[in-house]
């Protein structure tokens, strides 16, 4: 049985024997092997709800490129070990370890990445996140988004304008090229000119 979340509005398909099925997401839902998402940006954001309902902040932990084309194919995410108030959890112990828990997305192709792997369990304690500061992190989360898109727009507008400027400057280097052709041109047959006239003289 294959399962498929769509990431626009929450629901969770369920396909057997040919047979496509939808059913709601439950709130309680975690991640498992196997599970199914449209897209790398759909199971991160699933991940992170995952995290805030747990108690514990997400960071990236790995990332795979496919050598044909460089697009990201596999990413690995866990636990980033700290509190809502941004202090490190495990500070108190004295030999430190990163959390293990973890969950490893991989694009099987285009439309489709599945969890290949998910580590549940924490080596430290877990703080739920309450409804405020949750809000918050989310607008701040909102926030980053909207700049990050701004930033993204205005590198392909200087991306532009760069190209139209090199563009303009080729256009004058070769009209300037043409030119000194043409004024070449002109000196030389004024200098045979020049020296037909002494000639008849």
């Amino acid at each position: 049985m294959e399962v498929q979340m769509d990431d626009q509005n929450g629901t969770m398909y369920t396909s057997e024997g040919g047979e496509t099925t939808i059913v709601e997401v439950s709130t309680n839902q975690e991640p498992y092997e196997g599970m199914l998402f449209e897209s790398e940006d759909a199971a991160r954001v699933f991940y992170d709800d995952y995290a805030s309902r747990v108690g514990f902040l997400t960071r990236v932990l790995s990332s795979r490129k496919s050598e044909r084309d460089g697009s990201i194919i596999s990413r690995g995410l866990g636990c980033r070990g700290v509190s809502d108030n941004g202090r490190k959890v495990m500070q108190e112990c004295a030999q430190r370890e990163f959390c293990t828990a973890m969950v490893l997305l991989r694009q099987e192709k285009p439309g489709s990445w599945v969890v290949k792997k998910f580590l549940k369990d924490h080596n430290h304690p877990l703080v739920v996140q309450s409804q405020k500061s949750r809000r918050t992190l989310d607008e701040k989360d909102k926030k980053i988004q909207e700049l990050t898109a701004q930033l993204r727009v205005k590198k392909r507008l200087s991306a532009a304008y760069r190209e139209q400027l090199l563009a303009f400057m080729k256009d004058v280097e070769d009209h300037n090229n043409h030119l000194s052709i043409k004024l070449q041109s002109v000196f030389d047959n004024l200098k045979v000119l020049e020296a037909k006239t002494v000639g008849f003289t």
